[in-house]
């Protein structure tokens, strides 16, 4: 079974070659319908094929495509994670021109091979991969190429901006109508946020939360959370109810981010005088989930289980406890856990009628 993390990573990478494989397609129409009947491109002399392009030019792209998504995925992406989107795009654009470069020679050599059924290296076909790169013809299809990395860099982005999924939702409408579901929710709150923004200042408090939700998020990724939403110096979390309680991910997410914080406890003593804590409420329940909006669409859960959440969370520092979990998630929790459950009793939550039975979760 591929971890979450894993998961994630050929979600982020599949929209590259799908990407890139609808441009080829794309330009090979387009090539065909300027061309039309000939049986050689004006350009080079080289002999066109409309049957063997689409093939070619269809595999090609999407390796290319896939190629470039791992790279920027796996690897660029985390090294300019901390720059502007401008110097990401001048830098990451230098590594892939070489990458595209690269494919178009191997396309070249191999399909004029091909054609003229020799070996890639025969002088025949060096000489024609010269006059392709040589000539306006190449440089086009150069422009060509840049437009497609910039659009899969701009939903690379994008999708990174809205949250884990939420771009393919929108494409895909799967909340254009709204939809009814179970989902577990985590509230996590820094501990004296107030005292520690007034200690740094607004500026440095600031650059602290992004080191804090930086820190948080790998976590998050890999216990299958999804992040609904930051809310100040709160961050709400949720899961499908499966995907949650499948190995008590939901409260191992919450122990990986102490220990993640924890590793990090040297960086925020340096730089901010101060290492983050946090406490966290957990409930589950229905929630009706749609897009909404006009001039800003995003897509929302609506549901008391979000409001009992919250109150839940903020009754930790009440029970001198850094997490709490309603009774109707530890009833449905996965026996074999680690944790030690202790049960807090019976609280009335403001603006609830009936009560409801608190638990902490504690490491055995």
């Amino acid at each position: 079974m591929l971890s979450p993390k894993t998961k994630r990573n050929i979600y982020r990478i599949i929209p590259f070659g799908l990407i890139w494989f609808v441009f080829s397609m794309v330009y090979t129409l387009i090539e065909k319908g300027l061309l039309g009947d000939a049986t050689h491109y004006p350009a080079t002399g080289n002999v066109y094929s409309f049957s063997a392009s689409i093939p070619l030019a269809g595999i090609t792209a999407l390796c290319a495509g896939l190629l470039i998504g791992t790279v920027e995925t796996l690897y660029l992406n985390k090294v300019f994670i901390k720059r502007s989107y401008f110097i990401k795009i001048i830098y990451k654009t230098g590594v892939y021109l070489v990458v595209m470069i690269s494919f178009l020679v191997i396309n070249t050599l191999i399909g004029n091979a091909l054609r003229l059924q020799v070996n890639v290296f025969d002088e025949q076909v060096l000489n024609d991969l010269w006059s392709f790169l040589s000539n306006f013809a190449f440089w086009s299809i150069e422009i060509y190429i840049a437009a497609i990395i910039g659009v899969s860099l701009f939903y690379a982005e994008v999708s990174d901006n809205l949250g884990q999924g939420v771009l393919a939702n929108f494409f895909t409408g799967k909340y254009h109508l709204p939809v009814e579901e179970e989902r577990i929710f985590m509230f996590l709150d820094m501990k004296s946020s107030t005292t520690i923004a007034e200690k740094l200042g607004h500026v440095k408090y600031f650059e602290m939360l992004k080191e804090y939700y930086s820190d948080l998020s790998d976590p998050i990724i890999e216990h299958d959370g999804e992040i609904y939403q930051y809310v100040g110096d709160e961050v709400i979390v949720s899961w499908k109810l499966q995907n949650g309680l499948l190995n008590n991910n939901f409260i191992k997410c919450f122990y990986s981010m102490k220990q993640a914080i924890e590793k990090q406890r040297i960086k925020y003593e340096q730089n901010f005088g101060v290492v983050p804590t946090f406490k966290a409420g957990f409930h589950y329940g229905k929630v009706t989930t749609g897009e909404i909006g006009v001039i800003k669409k995003e897509i929302i859960f609506t549901g008391d289980v979000l409001n009992t959440t919250a109150r839940i969370q903020a009754l930790c520092n009440d029970y001198k406890v850094d997490n709490l979990i309603s009774s109707q998630l530890v009833t449905i929790m996965n026996a074999n856990t680690k944790f030690i459950l202790k049960n807090l009793g019976e609280n009335e939550l403001r603006g609830r009628d009936e009560k409801v039975e608190l638990y902490t979760a504690l490491l055995s």
